[in-house]
Formats: structure tokens, C-alpha cells, sequence
């Protein structure tokens, strides 16, 4: 579907039964909602999963001021906005890589739309991209000396309408001090995070920094968990989320 909400339409794709519990995805950077296909059929059993292409990402219209509209206050308010539009009015959070930095901004100007927020690869600091790259060689380098064999990425899961737009995007981490907000993370926290990823250091102080944030490093695992092992990154989804159907 596509939603006009506050100046941009953004498309949107909802999967699973309405009954169930609600959980919002949020894509990597660069990345439009298709990066998710791989794993949300396996997810529709127990979620009632929602996809939304940023504004400016993926099917999503550019935004005409980039200053006003490329931020993470207003992806967290477009957000809101597409929960509203569903009639739902909290969901559990899923995200991975530069996603996990909406998602925690939304997470926490917004707590009581968040039931619980799973934010993989989770860093509060400005990234090291060649760090990121080198981290995932190595990883991938480890899991085919165990004959571990990588999924094929989605198809076009970094094609977008406007790549210029696409860009401009992804500068909203910029306008935004992410570790000003970390102690309005009420809800629990799962942080997953690969052990050859830089990020994994900001991860941790962030794990340290309150009782309700749990820390798992994804063993074999660089910089995208979901793309580089699914499996693993989807086992360590669900076992936190059993953890909290058992009131563990």
C-alpha cells in the first residue's frame, strides 16, 4: 500500500494474520524493505509483520527539504503514523545495521508504541565503514572454513526510486545524538551484534548502560547479520522473544 503522510508517500507491505502481535522492521542503510524477504516467512507464523520503506528509500517519494523531513524524528513519526493507519497500537521492533539507529530513536521518543526493540548491530557513534567491510570479509571467510554456506541476498533490496534521495536519507544519523536518548529504552532490548563488527564496541557500553538491554554477539557474524547469516540472526530473534512469552 502507499500512505501520504506528512508531505511524502510511503509504501508500505504488511504480512501475517492481523491477530498477531505486531512487529516493524527496519531495513539497513541503503536498503529498501525487500532486504527483509528472506526472513519473513518465516516470521508470519508469529507476527504480524509490517515493512515501511524510509521516505526517500525504496518505493518511498523523495522528500521535497531534506533539512525538515531526512531526520529520525520524522521517520519515527511516519511510523506512528503507519501503526495508527493500521489500528495498531504497539508492535515489538526489529532492525539491522544503520536501521538499528531510527529504530532506537524511535523506540525511545516513542516508548509506549514499543513493546520490545531487537536492535542488531546497534552503535550510538558515527560508523567506520572500511572497518565494517573488512569485518564481514573475515567473517564470511570464517563460516566458509566451517561450511557455512551465505543465502543469496534478496533481489533489488538497494533499488530505489531516487538514489539521490536514497543518499540524502541516510544523512538523518548525522542530525541526531543518539546516546542523549539510550536511557529512554524502557522497554527490553536485544542487541545483536557480529563479533568481527566494529560496532560491537558501542554495542556493549550500550548493553551496560541499563538492566532491561540483553547483549548477543553473533558469533561468525561482520556487520549485517541478517544478510550475512539469516539463520543465526533470525534463532537469536526468536529466543529472545520466547524469553519474553515466558516471562524470561
Amino acid at each position: 500500500m502507499h500512505l501520504e503522510v506528512t508531505g511524502a508517500t510511503l509504501y508500505v507491505e504488511v504480512d501475517g494474520p492481523s491477530s498477531l502481535p505486531a512487529l516493524l522492521l527496519w531495513p539497513p542503510g541503503s536498503c529498501n524493505l525487500r532486504v527483509w524477504d528472506h526472513l519473513v516467512p518465516k516470521l508470519c507464523s508469529r507476527f504480524h509483520v509490517i515493512r515501511i520503506d524510509l521516505r526517500g528509500l525504496g518505493q518511498s517519494s523523495a522528500a521535497d527539504d531534506p533539512e525538515t523531513q531526512y531526520t529520525f524524528e520524522q521517520y519515527a513519526e511516519d511510523a506512528c503514523a503507519v501503526l495508527d493507519h493500521l489500528g495498531i497500537v504497539a508492535c515489538h521492533v526489529w532492525s539491522q545495521s544503520w536501521g538499528s539507529r531510527p529504530a532506537l530513536a524511535f523506540s525511545a521518543l516513542h516508548p509506549d508504541r514499543v513493546l520490545s526493540a531487537a536492535l542488531y548491530a546497534a552503535n550510538v557513534d558515527m560508523p567506520d565503514v572500511e572497518a565494517q567491510r573488512s569485518g564481514s570479509k573475515l567473517a564470511a571467510d570464517r563460516r566458509r572454513a566451517d561450511g557455512i554456506m551465505t543465502m543469496p541476498a534478496p533481489d533489488s533490496f538497494q533499488v530505489h526510486l531516487s538514489p539521490e534521495a536514497a543518499r540524502e536519507a541516510m544523512q538523518a544519523m548525522r542530525k541526531f545524538a543518539l546516546a542523549d536518548v539510550v536511557n529512554e529504552l524502557s522497554m527490553p532490548v536485544l542487541i545483536g551484534t557480529g563479533e568481527h563488527d566494529p560496532n560491537l564496541t558501542s554495542s556493549r557500553a550500550i548493553a551496560a548502560s541499563a538492566e532491561n538491554i540483553e547483549l548477543v554477539v553473533l558469533e561468525r557474524v561482520g556487520h549485517n547479520g541478517i544478510l550475512e547469516y539469516p539463520e543465526l540472526a533470525l534463532e537469536t530473534f526468536l529466543r529472545f522473544h520466547d524469553a519474553l512469552d515466558t516471562g524470561g
